[in-house]
Protein backbone atom coordinates (compact mmCIF):
# COMPACT_ATOMS: atom_id res chain seq x y z
CA UNK A 1 0.00 0.00 0.00
CA UNK A 2 1.32 3.69 -0.57
CA UNK A 3 1.03 6.32 1.59
CA UNK A 4 0.66 9.64 0.56
CA UNK A 5 0.67 12.78 2.38
CA UNK A 6 -0.36 16.50 1.69
CA UNK A 7 1.23 19.29 3.99
CA UNK A 8 0.50 23.14 4.05
CA UNK A 9 1.21 25.93 6.94
CA UNK A 10 -2.24 25.13 8.60
CA UNK A 11 -3.87 22.17 7.81
CA UNK A 12 -6.85 24.15 7.00
CA UNK A 13 -7.41 25.17 3.39
CA UNK A 14 -4.74 23.41 0.78
CA UNK A 15 -3.87 20.23 1.84
CA UNK A 16 -6.87 19.02 3.29
CA UNK A 17 -8.56 19.55 -0.28
CA UNK A 18 -5.58 17.91 -1.96
CA UNK A 19 -6.52 15.33 0.89
CA UNK A 20 -10.21 14.87 -0.48
CA UNK A 21 -9.69 15.01 -4.57
CA UNK A 22 -6.64 12.72 -4.13
CA UNK A 23 -9.12 10.06 -1.76
CA UNK A 24 -11.36 10.68 -4.59
CA UNK A 25 -9.31 9.59 -7.22
CA UNK A 26 -7.85 6.31 -5.50
CA UNK A 27 -8.33 2.89 -4.64
CA UNK A 28 -8.51 3.10 -0.96
CA UNK A 29 -7.18 -0.11 -0.64
CA UNK A 30 -4.41 0.11 -2.30
CA UNK A 31 -3.41 4.14 -1.27
CA UNK A 32 -3.52 6.34 1.97
CA UNK A 33 -3.73 9.54 1.76
CA UNK A 34 -3.20 12.05 4.80
CA UNK A 35 -2.59 15.56 5.52
CA UNK A 36 -0.75 17.60 8.11
CA UNK A 37 0.72 21.28 8.66
CA UNK A 38 3.66 22.50 9.83
CA UNK A 39 2.19 25.04 11.57
CA UNK A 40 0.05 23.87 14.78
CA UNK A 41 -2.30 25.95 15.64
CA UNK A 42 -5.38 24.31 14.39
CA UNK A 43 -4.70 21.15 15.98
CA UNK A 44 -7.85 18.89 16.05
CA UNK A 45 -10.13 21.41 14.30
CA UNK A 46 -12.03 20.93 10.63
CA UNK A 47 -10.91 22.75 7.84
CA UNK A 48 -11.64 26.29 6.71
CA UNK A 49 -14.98 25.78 6.04
CA UNK A 50 -14.68 27.74 2.25
CA UNK A 51 -12.57 24.39 1.54
CA UNK A 52 -15.31 22.60 3.03
CA UNK A 53 -17.90 24.39 0.60
CA UNK A 54 -15.73 24.35 -2.79
CA UNK A 55 -15.06 20.81 -1.29
CA UNK A 56 -19.20 19.99 -1.54
CA UNK A 57 -19.30 21.77 -4.40
CA UNK A 58 -17.16 18.88 -6.29
CA UNK A 59 -18.70 16.54 -4.38
CA UNK A 60 -16.54 15.94 -1.67
CA UNK A 61 -16.61 15.69 1.70
CA UNK A 62 -14.40 16.89 4.15
CA UNK A 63 -16.26 16.81 7.17
CA UNK A 64 -14.34 14.26 9.08
CA UNK A 65 -10.85 15.47 8.84
CA UNK A 66 -9.19 17.26 11.19
CA UNK A 67 -6.02 19.43 10.98
CA UNK A 68 -2.70 18.18 12.68
CA UNK A 69 0.73 19.26 12.61
CA UNK A 70 3.43 17.43 10.69
CA UNK A 71 5.95 15.65 12.69
CA UNK A 72 9.37 13.48 11.99
CA UNK A 73 7.13 10.44 12.42
CA UNK A 74 5.26 11.23 8.83
CA UNK A 75 8.66 10.59 6.91
CA UNK A 76 8.12 6.99 8.64
CA UNK A 77 5.14 6.11 8.07
CA UNK A 78 4.59 8.00 4.52
CA UNK A 79 6.07 7.19 1.10
CA UNK A 80 5.47 10.06 -0.59
CA UNK A 81 5.27 13.95 0.73
CA UNK A 82 3.66 16.76 -1.29
CA UNK A 83 3.96 20.42 0.09
CA UNK A 84 2.16 23.10 -1.65
CA UNK A 85 4.66 25.49 -1.66
CA UNK A 86 8.36 26.45 -1.56
CA UNK A 87 7.58 27.81 1.99
CA UNK A 88 6.64 24.17 3.16
CA UNK A 89 9.07 22.59 1.33
CA UNK A 90 12.16 24.46 3.21
CA UNK A 91 9.84 24.08 6.62
CA UNK A 92 9.45 20.16 5.88
CA UNK A 93 13.29 19.53 4.38
CA UNK A 94 14.42 21.59 7.63
CA UNK A 95 13.21 18.63 9.88
CA UNK A 96 14.13 15.49 7.60
CA UNK A 97 16.84 13.34 8.90
CA UNK A 98 18.69 12.40 6.05
CA UNK A 99 18.75 12.33 2.63
CA UNK A 100 15.92 9.33 2.35
CA UNK A 101 13.77 11.75 3.72
CA UNK A 102 14.21 14.72 1.78
CA UNK A 103 13.44 12.72 -1.27
CA UNK A 104 9.85 11.96 -0.18
CA UNK A 105 9.09 15.42 -0.20
CA UNK A 106 8.27 17.31 -3.13
CA UNK A 107 6.39 20.17 -4.72
CA UNK A 108 2.80 18.40 -5.88
CA UNK A 109 3.04 21.46 -8.78
CA UNK A 110 5.85 19.87 -10.29
CA UNK A 111 3.67 16.64 -11.21
CA UNK A 112 2.05 18.83 -13.67
CA UNK A 113 4.32 21.70 -14.05
CA UNK A 114 7.94 19.59 -14.15
CA UNK A 115 10.59 21.25 -12.39
CA UNK A 116 8.73 24.81 -12.37
CA UNK A 117 8.40 24.84 -8.51
CA UNK A 118 5.69 26.76 -8.48
CA UNK A 119 3.27 27.21 -5.39
CA UNK A 120 -0.20 26.79 -4.78
CA UNK A 121 -1.07 30.07 -3.63
CA UNK A 122 -3.09 30.41 0.09
CA UNK A 123 -6.23 31.03 -0.45
CA UNK A 124 -7.07 32.07 3.00
CA UNK A 125 -6.77 35.84 2.62
CA UNK A 126 -7.73 35.97 -1.30
CA UNK A 127 -11.40 35.82 -0.81
CA UNK A 128 -14.02 32.68 -2.37
CA UNK A 129 -12.45 32.70 -5.74
CA UNK A 130 -9.35 31.42 -4.49
CA UNK A 131 -10.30 28.43 -2.78
CA UNK A 132 -12.14 26.98 -6.54
CA UNK A 133 -9.10 28.66 -8.21
CA UNK A 134 -7.00 26.14 -5.31
CA UNK A 135 -9.78 23.51 -6.34
CA UNK A 136 -8.60 23.23 -10.31
CA UNK A 137 -4.63 23.31 -9.76
CA UNK A 138 -5.24 20.94 -6.99
CA UNK A 139 -7.38 18.57 -8.47
CA UNK A 140 -4.93 18.37 -11.87
CA UNK A 141 -1.80 17.74 -9.89
CA UNK A 142 -3.60 15.06 -8.10
CA UNK A 143 -5.14 13.40 -11.61
CA UNK A 144 -1.52 12.57 -12.34
CA UNK A 145 -0.50 11.56 -9.43
CA UNK A 146 -3.16 8.97 -8.80
CA UNK A 147 -2.01 7.66 -12.55
CA UNK A 148 1.45 7.57 -11.28
CA UNK A 149 0.35 5.65 -8.34
CA UNK A 150 -1.67 3.23 -10.59
CA UNK A 151 1.56 2.45 -12.06
CA UNK A 152 4.10 1.83 -8.95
Amino acid sequence: MKKVLMVCLGNICRSPLAEGILNSKVDKNDVTVDSAGTGGWHIGELPDSRSIEVAKNHQLDLSLQRCRKFSYSDFENFDIIYVMDKSNYKDVISIARNERDKQKVQLILNEVYTKQNLDVPDPYYGGDNGFENVYRMLDEACEVISKKLLVS
